[in-house]
This record gives structure tokens, C-alpha cells and sequence, in this order.
């Protein structure tokens, strides 16, 4: 059980969106609603209030008659709930809802209780609204993505219940739940803001820190099998530059590898030897995807907490308009929904995955290409040289992949278009870089999954099952179970889409 008091953090998001625990508001929460709500009711009363008694975007000049003003939430959340393209998955939508109804319990917003009772109720019985891809620019927030969760609260719209899609009104019915009431502003206040693109952000942010992990194995398990000098990645050489994330992938590298057979020490086989040689038949130095590890992905786990930072603090933020302040006995008009803060973190984040696939790519090409490692055969081919083909085929997969990676990461930061008769003049995208972004960490995750069967079926050429660390050895049996070694020629892409399952659902605690 997770207790909601109005603040979350990244812990609480996992146990509950990716643990299933159940939630529970405390009672100080709804005492914080009731307060908001009351004040905004009683303060509205002969008050000129944005969303209240008043059109909205361009159209809040017109002033909205006392009779009609149920009437202008629901116009709003049916005429809004316009998204198209593929529905977003039910995991990225159950974290939208958890970040809203942590908005909304901040009291900031003036909302009746029963949407926060509502929101936590579907969230525990996992009901779940459809949401659809397009149709966020970001600010006002996720407009449109926020008004097909707000159709499911007035008991609209179509819901995702024990894996099946049902319109909500029977759900409701088979549940025995009421939709939310309507009062002053809820249409509003659940759909002006940043939610979709934080909920799903905060996902991004825990599928990179598992893709970076197995980032980090697999740069070690190479290091074992070409067995590299270890002093790049010594605790003296990575103390000599300030970047934390350097450091700690260092230090990550050097905890994987401390039971390793196969490391060797440059004292050992360079300081204290000087053969009478013009050319050095082994190389002096690894290759840059090899060597350079610490300095590729340092950047990658600084951005990736800089990243869940921002968005753990958007969570916790009142990111709605107007803004209520009980304390202060006033009404605060002005723009917390734009997303831009969201948009940036997660076009930071797409473009520092992208750089984790193509250090994927780049190694996978260094264990496939004999001339380069000058240990394995080409494409790590168990089978006959010319009749087999072994992992030659998923090369192509992993290189084209990389590539759409390089193209989704231009930024929609700056992709800013006017719209809303011009009203929103400057928007964030930030739901379309989430979503993206989205799409660029799956991919990254299906080109670590044919590097690691290509390492795999390495340690398997070399038979050196015994001498690699107990780190790459678990790795090693865990795609053993899922994948056979490749001697004769099969079918891939099942092969594939295993290991890209069980590496995005599963930690390898680096």
C-alpha cells in the first residue's frame, strides 16, 4: 500500500505503476480538497473566473450564464476527447493517472473530491481509460490526451478492464461506480495540464535506467571476451575528470569485472616486457566502444537523473490554470500547464538513448567483424563459414534500428506550432517527445537484445563459460534459457523479441 499525502517520488511511482500496489489517500488530502473546493466555490460567486463562468482559450471573453456552467465542463471534456493515431499503453496511461491525481490532491485546482475517490479507485482496480497517441501540443498541457481520462470520469468513453476494451458506462455499472460530479470547473482542471507527458516520461526514465544497466554488463562481458587491459577503466584515470556519471559507470564496470578470468593489466603484459618489435600483433589500445565506456555512458546516467529530477519535481507541482491558493484567499491566472520543461528533459533523454544504441550497434559490429576482433569468427558463426550465416541477419535489424534512433532524435523542443486561433502561440510537443521518446527506448532495448545474443553466442565460441565474471555468467545463463546456441540456421526475430521482453522486465542490479 502506498499512502498519497500529495507528494511522490520515483519509488512510489514504481511500486505502484510497476508493482501494481494499491494506493491510499490520506485523509489530510481530502481535507486539503474540501478546503480548495469551498473556496473556490464561495470565491467565484461574484467573480470573473477563467473556466468557471468564462469560454475557454480564445473564447474566454464570452461570459457563461450561471444555468450553463455544467454545461461548458462537459462541452468541453466531449468536444476536446479528439486523439487519434495508436492507443498509448495501459502502463504509460495508469502512470498519467497517478500523476494527475497527484496534481489535483496538492489543492490547487478547486475540484470535488469525488475525482480524486474516483481517479484512485480506477487506479487500484486497474481500470484504465483509452488514450490515444495524437493530439497533444503540450500546453494548455495534454488537452486532448487529459480530456479521454476526464470522458471516463463522467462515465464516458471506452476503458481497458481485465484486458478488454468496454465502453466505461458498463464497467461502471459492473463495479458499481458512480462518475465524478461536476461543480465548478473539473472538466478543466483535469485536463489543463501536464500529466500524460510526466506519466509517461517517468516510465522513460525507469526503462533507461534498466537499458542503461544492461548497457554497462554488456560493455563489460566485451571487455572479458577481447580480454582488454582494464586501466581504462581504473578508479586513478576516471578520478581524474569531475563527471559523476563517468565515475560511477567506472566504478559499475570495475564491480562487474572484479571476479573476471579474462582482464588482463597492462603492467603485466606491456610495463614490464619491451619486445624487440617494430608492430605490436595485439593492439596497445581497444577500440573507442571498448575503452571509451565510462565517457559514452557518464553522460547518459547524469542526464537520465538530471531528467527524473525535473520530472519527479512536475509531479509534485500544481501544473493547472487558474491556480487556487486557500492560503492566500485568491485565484491565480497564468500558464503552469505549458509543458516545456517536460518536452526538454525528454528530448535530452531520446537523444542520450540514442547514443546507447549506437555504442550497442557499434559493439555488436566489433564482435561480428573478424578483422576488427580477430578472435571470432565472422558474424560469430557457430556453424560452417559460407553454408551458416549466424547473427549476419540481425545485424541489418540492430543497424536499421540505430538509424531510426539518430532520426526520431531531433528535438520537438523547438517544433513549437501556433494554433488555437493563435492563443497558444508557443507550445512545448512535450507529450509528442515523450511518446517519442517512448518509441526510441524500445528500440534501443531491441538492439541490446541481438547484442547480447551475439555476446552470448561469443562466450560460447571461445568456451570461456568458466572464466567470465559471475556477473556476465548470470547474464550469459539467463539467455541461455531462452535462446539455444546457434549452430545451423533458424528463424530470429522470436529469438529477439524473448530476450527484448526479458530485459525490459527484468533488473540486472548493476
Amino acid at each position: 500500500m502506498v499512502k498519497l499525502n500529495g507528494t511522490l517520488g520515483i519509488e512510489d511511482f514504481y511500486k505502484i505503476i510497476f508493482e501494481n500496489n494499491p494506493i491510499e489517500i490520506e485523509n489530510s488530502v481530502y481535507q486539503t480538497i474540501e478546503n480548495s473546493f469551498n473556496f473556490l466555490r464561495d470565491f467565484s460567486e461574484n467573480k470573473t473566473i477563467y473556466g468557471v463562468n468564462t469560454g475557454f482559450g480564445p473564447m474566454a471573453q464570452y461570459k457563461i450564464a450561471d444555468a450553463d456552467r455544467i454545461k461548458l465542463q462537459y462541452n468541453l471534456i466531449r468536444s476536446h476527447a479528439s486523439g487519434t493515431g495508436n492507443p498509448i499503453p495501459k502502463q504509460y496511461v495508469k502512470a498519467a493517472m497517478l500523476a494527475r491525481l497527484n496534481t489535483l490532491s496538492l489543492g490547487n485546482s478547486g475540484v470535488h473530491k469525488s475525482v480524486i475517490e474516483l481517479m484512485s479507485t480506477l487506479i487500484n482496480r486497474d481500470i484504465i481509460p483509452l488514450i490515444y497517441e495524437h493530439g497533444g501540443v503540450g500546453a494548455s498541457g495534454d488537452l486532448v490526451q487529459l480530456a479521454h481520462l476526464a470522458l471516463v470520469l463522467i462515465g464516458e468513453g471506452e476503458v481497458y478492464y481485465k484486458n478488454e476494451l468496454k465502453p466505461t458506462k458498463e464497467v461502471f455499472e459492473i463495479e458499481n461506480l458512480q462518475p465524478i460530479q461536476v461543480v465548478l470547473r473539473e472538466g478543466l482542471a483535469l485536463m489543463n495540464g501536464t500529466s500524460v507527458m510526466t506519466g509517461v516520461g517517468i516510465i522513460n526514465t525507469v526503462n533507461t535506467r534498466k537499458l542503461l544497466n544492461w548497457s554497462i554488463l554488456c560493455s563489460a562481458a566485451i571487455n572479458e571476451i577481447v580480454e582488454a587491459y582494464d586501466d581504462h577503466l581504473s578508479f586513478e584515470l576516471n578520478q581524474t575528470k569531475k563527471h559523476k556519471g563517468q565515475r560511477e559507470v567506472a566504478k559499475q564496470m570495475r564491480s562487474h569485472l572484479s571476479d573476471s578470468a579474462l582482464t588482463r593489466k597492462r603492467e603485466e603484459f606491456l610495463y614490464n616486457k619491451n619486445p624487440e618489435v617494430e608492430i605490436f600483433e595485439e593492439k596497445v589500445q581497444e577500440y573507442y566502444s571498448i575503452r571509451c565506456v565510462p565517457q559514452i555512458l557518464g553522460p547518459v546516467l547524469d542526464t537520465l537523473n538530471n531528467v527524473e529530477h525535473i520530472l519527479i519535481e512536475e509531479i509534485n507541482s500544481a501544473n493547472d490554470n487558474p491556480i487556487v491558493n486557500v492560503e492566500k484567499q485568491h485565484v491565480y491566472h497564468g500558464g503552469n500547464f505549458h509543458g516545456d520543461y517536460v518536452s526538454l528533459e525528454m528530448d535530452k533523454l531520446k537523444l542520450v538513448v540514442t547514443k546507447t544504441s549506437m555504442l550497442a550497434e557499434r559493439q555488436l559490429n566489433y564482435l561480428l567483424n573478424p578483422n576488427l576482433n580477430n578472435i571470432l569468427p565472422a558474424f560469430v558463426n557457430l556453424g560452417t563459414l559460407g553454408l551458416n550465416f549466424g547473427m549476419q541477419g540481425v545485424q541489418f535489424t540492430a543497424t536499421s534500428t540505430t538509424a531510426e534512433n539518430q532520426m526520431l532524435s531531433n528535438p520537438m523542443y523547438v517544433h513549437s506550432i501556433p494554433n488555437n486561433n493563435d492563443n497558444q502561440d508557443i507550445v512545448s510537443m512535450g507529450t509528442n517527445a515523450a511518446l517519442i521518446t517512448k518509441k526510441v527506448i524500445e528500440n534501443a532495448f531491441e538492439v541490446m537484445a541481438i547484442e547480447i545474443i551475439t555476446i552470448v553466442q561469443a562466450i560460447e565460441y571461445l568456451k570461456v563459460q568458466d572464466k567470465v565474471s559471475s556477473k556476465t555468467k548470470k547474464m550469459y545463463d539467463d539467455i541461455r534459457h531462452l535462446v539455444p546456441i546457434f549452430t545451423e540456421d533458424v528463424v530470429m526475430y522470436p529469438f529477439v523479441n524473448k530476450v527484448k521482453t526479458f530485459i525490459m522486465n527484468h533488473e540486472n542490479n548493476a
